[in-house]
Protein backbone atom coordinates (compact mmCIF):
# COMPACT_ATOMS: atom_id res chain seq x y z
CA UNK A 1 0.00 0.00 0.00
CA UNK A 2 1.46 3.64 -0.63
CA UNK A 3 2.16 5.56 1.83
CA UNK A 4 -0.64 8.71 2.27
CA UNK A 5 0.84 11.76 0.59
CA UNK A 6 0.76 13.81 3.68
CA UNK A 7 3.21 11.13 5.74
CA UNK A 8 5.04 11.26 2.55
CA UNK A 9 5.44 15.24 2.93
CA UNK A 10 6.02 15.09 6.58
CA UNK A 11 8.75 12.27 6.09
CA UNK A 12 10.77 14.81 3.75
CA UNK A 13 10.59 17.15 5.94
CA UNK A 14 12.63 14.91 9.07
CA UNK A 15 14.74 14.44 6.11
CA UNK A 16 15.53 17.95 5.63
CA UNK A 17 15.63 18.92 8.87
CA UNK A 18 18.46 16.02 9.34
CA UNK A 19 20.28 17.65 6.35
CA UNK A 20 19.92 21.34 7.42
CA UNK A 21 17.96 21.37 4.00
CA UNK A 22 16.07 24.67 4.64
CA UNK A 23 15.02 25.14 0.88
CA UNK A 24 12.76 22.33 1.72
CA UNK A 25 11.82 23.23 4.67
CA UNK A 26 10.88 26.50 3.66
CA UNK A 27 8.33 24.75 0.82
CA UNK A 28 6.94 22.66 4.01
CA UNK A 29 5.88 25.40 6.41
CA UNK A 30 3.34 27.67 5.59
CA UNK A 31 4.28 31.67 5.74
CA UNK A 32 1.77 31.77 8.50
CA UNK A 33 1.97 28.75 10.25
CA UNK A 34 2.48 28.26 14.14
CA UNK A 35 4.44 25.96 16.29
CA UNK A 36 3.09 25.33 20.25
CA UNK A 37 5.78 24.02 22.05
CA UNK A 38 5.02 22.59 25.74
CA UNK A 39 6.36 23.36 29.33
CA UNK A 40 8.04 25.99 29.95
CA UNK A 41 11.98 26.30 29.29
CA UNK A 42 13.57 28.81 26.57
CA UNK A 43 11.82 26.24 23.82
CA UNK A 44 7.94 26.78 24.90
CA UNK A 45 5.34 28.49 23.42
CA UNK A 46 4.00 29.84 20.58
CA UNK A 47 6.03 30.01 17.69
CA UNK A 48 4.29 32.18 14.47
CA UNK A 49 5.22 32.64 11.47
CA UNK A 50 8.04 30.50 9.11
CA UNK A 51 10.98 32.86 10.61
CA UNK A 52 9.72 32.31 14.34
CA UNK A 53 9.65 28.28 13.54
CA UNK A 54 13.22 28.26 12.00
CA UNK A 55 14.70 30.38 15.10
CA UNK A 56 12.92 27.52 17.24
CA UNK A 57 14.36 25.13 15.03
CA UNK A 58 17.67 26.40 15.15
CA UNK A 59 18.04 27.06 18.79
CA UNK A 60 17.82 22.89 18.85
CA UNK A 61 21.09 23.14 17.91
CA UNK A 62 22.35 26.21 18.97
CA UNK A 63 21.17 25.12 22.28
CA UNK A 64 22.53 21.27 22.45
CA UNK A 65 26.13 22.15 20.43
CA UNK A 66 24.87 20.73 17.08
CA UNK A 67 24.31 17.56 19.29
CA UNK A 68 20.04 17.32 18.65
CA UNK A 69 18.40 14.64 16.54
CA UNK A 70 15.19 13.72 15.81
CA UNK A 71 14.81 9.56 15.19
CA UNK A 72 11.00 9.11 13.27
CA UNK A 73 9.52 5.86 14.34
CA UNK A 74 6.20 6.40 12.42
CA UNK A 75 3.57 8.36 10.51
CA UNK A 76 -0.32 8.27 10.43
CA UNK A 77 -1.76 10.43 8.01
CA UNK A 78 -4.90 11.63 6.68
CA UNK A 79 -6.25 14.29 4.44
CA UNK A 80 -5.87 16.95 6.73
CA UNK A 81 -3.17 15.89 9.64
CA UNK A 82 -0.13 14.04 10.46
CA UNK A 83 1.03 12.92 13.36
CA UNK A 84 4.39 11.16 14.15
CA UNK A 85 6.03 9.46 16.45
CA UNK A 86 10.06 9.93 16.93
CA UNK A 87 12.70 9.93 19.72
CA UNK A 88 14.40 12.82 20.33
CA UNK A 89 18.09 13.07 21.93
CA UNK A 90 21.03 15.54 22.58
CA UNK A 91 23.65 16.43 25.11
CA UNK A 92 24.48 19.68 27.04
CA UNK A 93 26.00 21.14 29.91
CA UNK A 94 26.84 17.44 30.89
CA UNK A 95 23.46 16.43 30.58
CA UNK A 96 21.78 13.79 28.49
CA UNK A 97 18.39 14.01 26.69
CA UNK A 98 16.23 10.97 25.34
CA UNK A 99 13.11 11.76 24.54
CA UNK A 100 9.82 10.27 23.22
CA UNK A 101 7.67 12.30 21.21
CA UNK A 102 4.46 12.77 19.04
CA UNK A 103 4.11 16.05 16.91
CA UNK A 104 0.65 16.45 15.33
CA UNK A 105 1.27 18.26 11.84
CA UNK A 106 -2.27 20.15 10.63
CA UNK A 107 -1.63 20.30 6.15
CA UNK A 108 -3.41 22.24 4.02
CA UNK A 109 -2.76 22.44 0.09
CA UNK A 110 0.47 20.54 0.64
CA UNK A 111 2.02 22.69 3.60
CA UNK A 112 1.86 23.08 6.91
CA UNK A 113 -0.28 25.13 8.92
CA UNK A 114 0.17 24.26 12.65
CA UNK A 115 1.90 21.90 14.96
CA UNK A 116 1.76 20.45 18.15
CA UNK A 117 4.41 18.90 19.89
CA UNK A 118 3.49 16.25 22.77
CA UNK A 119 6.34 15.19 25.28
CA UNK A 120 6.34 11.96 26.75
CA UNK A 121 7.98 13.99 30.08
CA UNK A 122 8.05 17.54 30.43
CA UNK A 123 9.53 18.02 33.40
CA UNK A 124 12.57 16.25 32.52
CA UNK A 125 12.79 18.38 28.61
CA UNK A 126 12.27 21.47 30.42
CA UNK A 127 15.31 20.84 32.87
CA UNK A 128 17.64 19.40 29.39
CA UNK A 129 16.54 22.72 27.51
CA UNK A 130 16.72 25.22 30.74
Amino acid sequence: MAEHPNASLIRGGYEAFSRGDMATLTELFAADTVWHQPGRSPLSGEHKGRDAVFAFLGKLGTLSGGTYKIELHDLLANDDHVVALSRETASRQGKRLDSLSVQVYHVRQGKTTESWSFIRDDRAYDEFWS
